[in-house]
């Protein structure tokens, strides 16, 4: 499901899949997508850096439609490259319209006027932001649970540092079901899988966890996987699995 109108270089700000799903899950993935609408002429960069990490989180929309359907789960994924604006980002803090990520520069998001910036946030952020809380509003109505499962990927190497893990659970209030489902994901014991890693969970580095989790008492984690692990449908379809069976698992303890 489409949430407003939409063509093809201008697609709705979130699609929407089986919002009347049974679980108490609701998967949200903000990066899912690398789009960047022709007016704005790749923001300046060569076709190459839009098919890397800095555009998208490459693999967790796959992995998010996937889980969907296995879990029965409505599931959120955002429309528009993580260049354009910064999804899972408070609209105040200086990365929600990025100048530089890693180590690339976005020209495109040089010097831009205030009416840019309030452009994006009402064609690209407020849309979606506004129908995950209404729909999250809705189940709480219908007396359902909310549980929140945001499903990210990271580059393996960032700015020339290895990164280690094959996973990471990040989490704040939700600590029981985030450390359960690190031990689920661990009982393999080829996985390295950590708490708060490859980055933390703070106000100013995310948003849904935070405004629609910790904030409003609905237990959320973000869950990061590793992109090369989920870069063909091979791999998507193993950590699929492994996050189906870790979240049935722990779905009681949420």
């Amino acid at each position: 499901m489409l949430a407003q109108s939409a063509t093809n270089d201008w697609p709705a700000a979130v699609e929407i899949l089986n919002e009347h799903g049974r679980s108490p899950f609701v998967l949200i993935c903000e990066h899912a997508s690398n789009h960047i609408p022709a007016e704005y002429n790749k923001l300046g960069l060569d076709e190459k850096e839009l098919i890397r990490h800095i555009a998208w989180d490459i693999g967790a929309a796959e992995v998010t439609r996937a889980l969907s359907k296995r879990l029965d789960a409505s599931a959120f994924l955002g429309g528009y490259s993580r260049l354009l604006i910064d999804l899972n980002r408070p609209l105040h803090v200086a990365d929600s319209i990025p100048l530089r990520s890693e180590a690339t520069d976005i020209p495109g998001n040089l010097s831009l006027e205030a009416a840019e910036k309030e452009r994006r946030r009402r064609l690209m952020f407020h849309p979606f932001q506004d129908r995950l809380r209404t729909h999250l509003e809705e189940r709480n109505a219908d007396g359902r649970r909310n549980v929140l499962v945001a499903i990210h990927s990271f580059t393996p190497v960032y700015l020339g540092q290895q990164r280690v893990w094959h996973a990471g659970v990040l989490f704040d209030k939700a600590a029981l079901m985030g450390q359960a489902l690190i031990a689920q994901l661990s009982r393999d014991p080829l996985l390295n899988v950590g708490a708060n890693v490859p980055y933390g969970v703070s106000a100013d580095a995310d948003y849904a966890l935070v405004v629609y989790g910790d904030q409003l008492d609905n237990p959320a984690v973000l869950i990061e996987i590793r992109n090369d692990l989920i870069a063909d449908p091979d791999g998507v379809g193993v950590w699929t699995r492994k996050l189906e069976d870790a979240l049935r698992a722990v779905e009681q303890l949420s």
